[in-house]
């Protein structure tokens, strides 16, 4: 089946309204509209649009590759769309590699299933937009506005010689003006990024778990941690860039590190960390955008023999601790809090929320307790948009 035809009629006025825009009388109806891409060459699903590896963009079309020649089909285990991918065979966030669509600016809400992978991220706009999903048909959402008339998106490295493929997009119009609802950010290693399944993993991290603590109608939530992270890479290597590009006044930035900084592997002294760490929290502050610190938990072993659990000497604590008084940004000292909840329970029931053999790694109960313990904090202290969702 040719994988650039439609596979069911659709209003054509409606698609180039969504697309470039053109019509203004039609852009209201235009919102909240869906285009379905169908990526690979094997049979197209119903109500897609089928693109192969080959099919270059066009402005005629309004959508394409725009090298297709570093495009590659290949099979996928998934079921329906995600039955077949494309390959990106050259990347990275700069990378003119991109899947290419017209959009009418504004506001768009963009799900993104994978094919076959064991680590990739999602960058679109030469910046980063989902860090490290990781599994076969791995799926996850982000908002991006679009402000230049096109939307440019690839898949990209989250582990070198994995490989980048794209099963399916759809594409939702929230809004005609082109910003981000208001949003938490959060910055961090593995006990705090997202594990994939989103809804179903084993183990998780407690940014994966905060959404249903925060009042959604008002904030979406950014993910931007990835596991084995250092205050260093966290602010060089991409994702604090990321943030950068679309953080804004009202909006939230998390941020939580220290344990891989303190392995002597990743040559970080103390005094580098907490450097490393204030030019973050200024350069997200220059921006009007609140940051809040956060210590981590420590490990599920570490009571004492009377029982009491305390960490308060590991991962950096105290200069986190410092820094947030130095800088006059919020803190929630996750490390005590999580101890205290660790002392109530005992050490039988905190070691049931790490990972089997682990006794760092939070599993998908635990992060969520996590998630809980983070969000009391933050709605004692008076930080609003953290409410159950209905």
């Amino acid at each position: 089946m040719n994988k650039g035809r439609w596979t069911k009629p659709i209003s054509a006025i409606l698609f180039a309204a969504l697309l470039i825009g053109f019509m203004p009388s039609l852009k209201a109806e235009a919102v909240n509209d869906e285009l379905k891409f169908d990526f690979g060459a094997g049979s197209v699903e119903s109500g897609y649009i089928g693109l192969s590896a080959s099919d270059g963009y066009s402005a005629e079309k309004g959508y394409g590759f725009h090298t297709p020649g570093n495009m590659r089909n290949v099979s996928a285990s998934g079921i329906g769309a995600a039955s077949d991918a494309v390959q990106f065979l050259a990347y990275g966030t700069k990378s003119t590699n991109t899947f290419n669509i017209d959009l009418a600016n504004g506001l768009y809400e963009i799900k993104v299933v994978l094919g076959n992978t064991t680590r990739s991220s999602v960058a679109a706009e030469g910046v980063y937009q989902i860090i490290n999903m990781t599994g076969n048909s791995a799926t996850d959402k982000f908002q991006i506005p679009v402000t230049d008339g096109q939307l440019n998106l690839l898949v990209t490295e989250g582990k070198a010689g994995a490989a980048f493929t794209l099963s399916a997009l759809k594409i939702r119009k929230l809004s005609n003006v082109p910003v981000t609802n208001r949003t938490i950010y959060i910055g961090g290693d593995s006990t705090v990024c997202n594990y994939y399944p989103l809804d179903s993993s084993t183990q998780a991290g407690w940014g994966q778990m905060l959404p249903p603590y925060v009042n959604t109608k008002t904030f979406q939530v950014r993910n931007m941690a990835s596991g084995g992270q250092i205050a260093r890479g966290f602010r060089g290597d991409g994702q604090l860039e990321a943030i950068l590009k679309y953080i804004k006044p009202g909006d939230y930035f998390i941020l939580q590190l220290g344990i891989n900084d303190t392995n002597p592997k990743n040559n970080t002294t103390e005094a580098e960390f907490k450097e490393i760490m204030r030019d973050m929290v200024r350069q997200v502050k220059a921006t009007g955008a609140t940051v809040i610190l956060s210590t981590p938990q420590g490990r599920a072993t570490d009571f004492n023999a009377q029982g009491v659990h305390s960490s308060v000497n590991r991962w950096y604590r105290h200069s986190t601790v410092a820094l947030a008084q130095e800088e006059n940004v919020p803190l929630v000292d996750l490390n005590v809090l999580s101890s205290a909840y660790f002392t109530s329970i005992g050490p039988e029931a905190t070691l049931a929320l790490y990972m089997p053999g682990d006794t760092l790694h939070p599993n998908r109960t635990g992060a969520a307790e996590l998630a809980r313990i983070l969000f009391e904090d933050l709605v004692r202290q008076g930080l609003d948009g953290f409410a159950f969702d209905d």
